[in-house]
């Protein structure tokens, strides 16, 4: 604990992140991987106290996790939760729009679609409860087929 203004101790920062996410019933593993995220965000900043940074600190942080770190998007929201939560609910501290953010890119997931060619040569490979279940998923017509 640290002494605050009036020398009475103080919660260190991370007790006062895991005390506020239990009162407000997050899971365990919510509050895991915010104050993992939080070291995270503090180390990176060389241990400086998250009052002396601003959005620029957080702004180069979540870039570097998408730029050097190559996280994916989804990591990169993550750690942006944690942080805002940091602020907006722990030091109760407003943070201006985070524009300057190096968003990590989503994986382009094209469906993959067969032909009704390539559907027939799969079918003809099965047999039985494997070929009906096969038919049935790519939508064949199983009594005109059979």
């Amino acid at each position: 604990m640290s002494p605050d203004s009036q020398g009475r101790n103080s919660p260190r920062l991370l007790d006062q992140v895991r005390e506020l996410i239990r009162s407000r019933h997050y899971s365990i593993r919510t509050e895991q991987t915010y104050v993992q995220w939080i070291k995270r965000f503090i180390l990176f900043h060389d241990k400086r106290h998250p009052l002396e940074l601003g959005a620029d600190e957080v702004t180069a942080f979540l870039s570097h996790l998408a730029v050097k770190r190559d996280v994916a998007a989804s990591t990169q929201n993550q750690a942006l939760n944690a942080i805002l939560f940091l602020y907006r609910d722990v030091l109760t501290c407003k943070l201006p729009w985070l524009d300057g953010v190096q968003r990590a890119k989503k994986p382009q997931r094209l469906p993959v679609v067969l032909t009704r060619d390539e559907v027939r040569a799969v079918l003809a490979q099965m047999q039985g409860t494997t070929w009906l279940m096969a038919a049935l998923v790519y939508g064949w017509n199983v009594c005109a087929s059979a």
